[in-house]
């Protein structure tokens, strides 16, 4: 089993989940996250001053998937994700040891 954890521009939320649900992802966690990369945030006019954004927003999702799984859900997000501009974000493969669905406890491969 993997965890997949991706950070990605908010306004292509919908278009990653489509594309998970479109190759069997079942489930996922979103997080409205805030965070910089090698950009090192922004710099905004407001009100005719200027000022640093060191944080831009973003969203973190976190997908449970069988090992089977994680080159299509990759691929799904990548394609999804991206806009070809700096910011698209980073997509993360963990190791997921065990799995428990708590209501059932069903474990590993049938939790999820």
């Amino acid at each position: 089993m993997k965890l997949i954890v991706a950070v990605i521009k908010p306004f292509k939320l919908d278009e990653v989940r489509q594309a998970l649900t479109s190759v069997g992802v079942e489930g996922l966690t979103v997080s409205e996250v805030k965070g910089f990369g090698r950009q090192k945030g922004q710099t905004e006019i407001y009100r005719g001053a200027e000022y640093a954004v060191n944080f831009l927003p973003k969203v973190k999702i976190e997908v449970a998937i069988l090992d089977s799984q994680l080159d299509d859900v990759v691929e799904a997000i990548q394609s999804a994700a991206n806009t070809g501009r700096i910011g698209d974000g980073k997509i993360f493969v963990m190791e997921l040891s065990k799995a428990v669905r708590i209501r059932t406890g069903e474990t590993d491969d049938s939790a999820i």
